[in-house]
């Protein structure tokens, strides 16, 4: 493998020499999301070629594995242990890899009771814009004091480096889960999800879509159980293959070829009133918005910042509008700096979080 990595280094620093544009790309099941490039790329580095499992022990709850392992071929693994990845990160295709699903950020329907990706980032291992490879972190949930950079990799879409490798926290998956379906309006279904994420009910994720709320309980079979009697509403059949339809987007309401807006708002914040169907998850903290290319972007960025939250264009079909809310001055100062210090050429992804980085 360390062969591989001279491959990448070489194509790096060849790269920064001539500052040409080098696309990072893995599985490519996650290319729509984020901005095209600003240049088109002089060369691809595939990350696909450095795969594989590095260390694995089920009873210290911690797994590192290169990038370009495939995201199934992981859980699998954890699947045979009873572990899981409890953010639930969403694939999009069976070529997702594990180094994909990091620069992404991604989290399925677990993310509001058991954290983002990055909470589950324990160290880092990647190339930067030199060439240099860096490691960060390590195996422990607190090992070193200062920057927690590995955890910063998370949702960087590839602009700050080439991840090789990644040590994550995993989870026992729960002996018990089963999902009640109740019939309600918007207003009512925010209400109750913010209700039951305040008691101590196993609740591990939300959906509200179409008049119905979703809500899955996990946990020991005998606490499911009694959550199930007082919360009432009906059991959904075939749950598991519903909330993955809602993680990977096959569910009817994500429609092809329709731009889609991912706003992340209070979970509190009342009813958005907003032309197109919406989806509710994390207890009304994420609310999904589908519609045709009338949806108007500055006002959908206005309404979601007037809640306390921000909009991004996560499927944009070609559309020429910025992808992610714009930042303000400080934040991309910040933004800046970050890209100077780990690829000061700018060849990594150039514009794939905002057209000037």
């Amino acid at each position: 493998m360390q062969v591989i990595i001279e491959q990448y280094q070489a194509l790096i620093r060849a790269a920064a020499d001539n500052k040409t544009p080098l696309q990072i790309r893995g599985g490519g099941t996650k290319h729509f999301y984020g901005n095209a490039p600003a240049e088109q790329p002089a060369a691809f580095l595939d990350t696909t070629a450095y795969h594989g499992i590095v260390d694995y022990e089920p009873t210290e709850l911690v797994m590192t594995a290169r990038a370009g392992t495939r995201l199934a071929d992981v859980e699998v693994l954890l699947t045979e242990h009873g572990q899981m990845l409890a953010f639930e990160p969403p694939h999009f295709g069976m070529a997702a890899t594990l180094g994909g699903c990091i620069a992404a950020g991604l989290s399925g329907p677990r993310r509001a009771v058991a954290g983002a990706v990055r909470d589950f980032v324990l160290g880092l291992r990647l190339l930067d814009g030199t060439g240099k490879d860096l490691r960060f972190g390590g195996q422990v949930m607190k090992n070193v004091a200062g920057y927690d950079v590995s955890r910063l990799m998370a949702g960087a879409l590839g602009t700050l480096g080439v991840i090789l490798e990644v040590s994550l926290k995993v989870l026992p998956k729960p002996p018990a889960e089963t999902t009640l379906q109740f019939s309600m309006n918007e207003a009512v279904a925010i209400e109750r999800m913010n209700q039951w994420a305040g008691k101590p009910l196993p609740v591990s994720a939300t959906c509200y879509v179409d008049g119905e709320l979703f809500v899955r309980l996990s946990g020991a079979e005998s606490t499911v159980r009694t959550a199930q009697i007082k919360l009432g509403g009906e059991v959904l059949p075939e749950s598991e293959a519903f909330w993955q339809s809602i993680r990977e987007q096959s569910y009817g309401f994500f429609q092809p070829g329709q731009p889609l807006w991912r706003l992340s708002v209070r979970s509190t914040a009342a009813p958005l009133v907003l032309p197109g169907k919406q989806l509710f998850e994390w207890n009304g903290g994420l609310r999904w918005l589908s519609g045709d290319d009338g949806l108007d972007a500055e006002t959908i960025r206005q309404l979601a910042k007037d809640v306390g939250g921000h909009a991004t264009l996560f499927r944009n079909h070609g559309s020429p509008l910025p992808v992610f809310h714009p930042l303000d001055s400080a934040l991309m100062t910040i933004h800046r700096s970050l890209k100077q210090q780990f690829d000061p050429s700018g060849i990594f992804n150039r514009g794939r979080l905002y057209p000037d980085l």
